[in-house]
């Protein structure tokens, strides 16, 4: 694919020995939401940061529509910026914060305030214009420095995990009103996030980060059901990982220690040694599974923990440690030393490497 925003081989080193960011490359499409999440110092930020000119690469390119980023200051990449702690001016209204970019660029002077106001009311603060920071809750500050990192009409909109100080519902509510904004405007929008809930239900596609590098790259869907290495696999959702071996002769047997041989699908091509993974929603009682080459299991219940809707089994199988989340409470799943006969499709494992 041909990105609209590029990066090509970016390295990025405060002390010349060890790399913060080491060779990222991926193309953003024009209107593509991409979230780059993995777990704290991963490289996720300082890549936001170098897009947003705050910080320069070591090595390697960034462009936008083709036109290379090193040649701009930060103030003439034309990239909207919104950050955790909202930075907004604390003497200034919430109407006044999203007009200042707009004054900085000298916009012509009859379209300052109309633009201002069309953009409060898209991010649904109208009737706050007046109000100063202070005297608005964390969503509202969050949306008004949202307003103002899209107000002038930018070419990318950088996201520096704008919701981590809100709580869970609030959250919640700004993850739909961000997507929301998205397909409304139609702007090309960068997300950094360690959270994988954020990531999941928000984005065209994932950029998984790990020790300054990219982990893998895909939709969803695709780093959930399908992760190219064990870290991708244990970092996004809960996973069961078996250790085993697959016989070139057998592709859709495996051996798995302390458990033995199960079904996975014959489409299966890699043999050796492998980890297999599944994840702990595709384990259910074995009346629920309908597959006539299921795979049939005791698992020995330790504890659980109650969801309401659901409740997470901990326990083994085999001797080894096993997660499942079973729709429903009754007594026989959550009492510590039942046993449980679980199930699953042999299409729900996912078979790696071992590295």
């Amino acid at each position: 694919m041909t990105g609209y925003l590029c990066l090509r081989n970016v390295v990025k080193s405060y002390d010349g020995k060890i790399n913060a960011v080491d060779d990222v490359s991926i193309d953003v499409a024009r209107g593509e939401f991409v979230t780059f999440l993995g777990p704290s110092g991963s490289g996720k930020t300082t890549t936001l940061l170098m897009i947003a000119g705050f910080e320069t690469p070591s090595s390697g390119v960034i462009e936008l529509g083709g036109r290379d980023l090193a040649l701009s200051k930060p103030y003439q990449r034309n990239i909207g910026m919104v950050f955790q702690n909202y930075a907004l001016f604390p003497h200034m209204t919430a109407l006044a914060n999203v007009l200042f970019p707009l004054k900085m660029r000298r916009f012509p002077s009859g379209e300052i305030a109309p633009r201002a106001a069309k953009m409060l009311a898209l991010v649904g603060l109208s009737q706050f214009a007046d109000r100063y920071p202070r005297e608005l809750s964390g969503g509202q500050q969050q949306r008004v420095a949202l307003a103002r990192g899209l107000v002038f009409n930018p070419d990318v909109v950088l996201l520096d995990e704008p919701l981590g100080a809100l709580d869970k519902n609030l959250r919640e509510q700004m993850q739909v009103e961000i997507k929301r904004i998205h397909r409304e405007l139609g702007v090309t929008m960068i997300y950094v996030t360690h959270d994988q809930t954020e990531a999941m239900t928000m984005s065209d596609r994932v950029a998984v980060f790990a020790n300054g590098r990219l982990a893998q790259v895909g939709s969803p869907i695709e780093v959930y059901n399908r992760p190219i290495s064990r870290f991708v696999g244990e970092f996004i959702g809960d996973s069961n990982f078996f250790a085993g071996t697959i016989d070139r002769a057998r592709p859709g047997v495996a051996d798995l220690n302390g458990i033995g041989r199960v079904r996975i699908s014959p489409k299966n091509t890699l043999t050796g040694e492998v980890d297999i993974m599944i994840r702990p929603e595709r384990l259910q009682p074995t009346h629920m599974v309908d597959a006539v080459d299921a795979n049939e299991f005791a698992m020995t219940v330790d504890e659980t923990i109650n969801y309401g809707d659901s409740i997470l089994v901990i326990g083994t199988t085999g001797g080894q440690p096993l997660r499942a989340r079973l729709v429903g409470t009754r007594p026989d799943m959550q009492r510590p030393g039942a046993s449980l006969r679980l199930a699953w499709a042999p299409a729900d494992a996912h078979v790696l490497p071992r590295r």
